[in-house]
């Protein structure tokens, strides 16, 4: 049927699709981070690894492709950076192309294959390096004007007072320009950003979050100051979209006393009341990236 991959900055990812319940992952190659010709020669070599699977080709990015102008936005990737770049691949590989953002696709490996599924409206979380998000409804993906929908990590809206630190918190400046985006202190990079603030002293993120499982006392202050000021935003966003579920994934996910403080807080925000969890830890563990791309490219063949 079709070939999905997962291209990041190091390495491409590719599955053969059949169906739903027919995919088979390949092993992986090296991302050509300069030459594009190689980075069709790539593709084109897994695609041949099965002759049938003529009928399109699906792409998890670590990116964004504008849907007003075509234009890839992926600056980790160069060769394919400011490219139209489903067209240009169309016509290279002469067969359609089905591009969306990692986060996307994500939310929709959990909505088929993971915590999302018996959910139609489905917010995907990614606190990873920074904060991301993806968004489907009624079962489908949904980018919006420019491609921008789901992501919640940028645009004004922190707060800067939290019950757990005696002072305002300042708004620090983020790496798109505005100030009091979620993806400030949200993310890994974010919460080490405010530890320090906050302590003076520079932590990993996974060291900070480890302190405050072992109840140290800085730690603590942290971690629940970045709960308490993304946790407004977030209940928004669960409110507008009307989303049941939100799977969160990225390397912050990995602890699950983190999910389940964030959902704590959250859940005591929103509107709708619960009893159950709604912010849940991602449960598809072959591939996220490749199984939503593989979800988007049979949905746009109507096969699933």
């Amino acid at each position: 049927m079709i070939t999905a991959f997962d291209i990041g900055g190091s390495s491409i990812k590719a599955a053969t699709v059949s169906g739903l319940n027919d995919i088979s992952v390949l092993p992986r190659r090296a991302t050509p981070l300069q030459d594009f010709q190689l980075f069709v020669e790539i593709l084109r070599e897994f695609i041949a690894e099965n002759p049938t699977l003529g009928q399109g080709v699906a792409i998890s990015l670590t990116g964004i492709i504008d849907t007003e102008n075509g234009l890839a936005k992926c600056a980790n990737i160069p060769c394919i950076n400011q490219r139209h770049l489903s067209a240009d691949l169309e016509n290279a590989l002469q067969m359609p192309v089905w591009i969306a953002n990692d986060a996307d696709c994500f939310t929709l490996a959990e909505t088929h294959f993971g915590a999302a599924q018996e959910h139609e409206n489905v917010f995907g979380i990614i606190l990873g390096t920074g904060v991301g998000g993806g968004l489907v409804l009624n079962g489908k993906l949904v980018t919006g004007v420019g491609g921008f929908a789901g992501e919640w990590g940028h645009g004004p809206t922190l707060p800067n007072e939290t019950a757990h630190w005696p002072e305002p918190i300042p708004h620090f400046k983020c790496g798109c320009g505005q100030k009091g985006c979620v993806d400030t202190i949200g993310g890994a990079r974010g919460l080490e950003r405010l530890h320090k603030y906050l302590h003076g002293s520079d932590l990993t993120s996974t060291c900070i979050v480890e302190n405050w499982i072992n109840n140290n006392t800085h730690a603590v202050q942290t971690v629940h100051c970045m709960v308490d000021l993304i946790s407004g935003p977030l209940a928004m966003v669960l409110n507008v979209t009307g989303s049941s579920v939100a799977p969160v994934g990225g390397g912050l996910s990995q602890s699950s006393q983190l999910i389940e403080l964030l959902n704590e807080v959250v859940t005591g925000k929103l509107l709708r009341k619960s009893g159950e969890p709604i912010i849940v830890p991602y449960q598809c563990q072959i591939e996220p990236g490749l199984m939503g791309a593989a979800v988007m490219g049979l949905q746009n063949l109507k096969l699933a």
